[in-house]
């Protein structure tokens, strides 16, 4: 259970419109539209609800699928994994642990050592600068 516990409608207050239709609705951004889509500094992706961190810098890479791709957790506690069947396919949700925010999803696809591409929205995530 997320240590995070507000209502929907605080939930509503506190995130602009689309960050509350893909963190709190499961949404997706249209693929290329994000802002940290092609974003390069360096520093920390964090959750947009909470400011968990999330994502280091130097584990984005550049899948071409229209979204933030990651190759691992900065702090692996922060995710939490769940099936996803919508669809009609089965994928992998992300979500952050600590405020339940939908994030993306992870595929095993990735081209770094760790396999994984974590493919995740930018209205999803805030950024501290290093």
């Amino acid at each position: 259970m997320p240590k995070i516990q507000k209502t929907e409608e605080e939930w509503r207050r506190e995130l602009s419109p689309e960050q509350y239709r893909v963190m709190r609705e499961k949404g997706t951004e249209r693929p290329f539209t994000g802002k940290y889509e092609t974003f390069w500094e360096s520093g920390v992706y964090k959750c947009g609800a909470c400011g968990a961190p999330l994502f280091a810098s130097e584990t984005k890479f550049d899948a071409g699928c229209g979204w933030p791709s990651f190759s691992a957790p900065k702090v692996p506690e922060n995710i939490e994994e769940h099936t996803d069947e919508s669809l009609r396919m089965v994928r992998t949700e992300v979500t952050c642990a600590n405020c339940g925010a939908h994030l993306g999803h992870v595929f095993d696809d990735g081209p770094t050592d760790t396999g994984l591409r974590y493919c995740i929205n930018s209205a999803s995530l805030s950024f501290e600068k290093q």
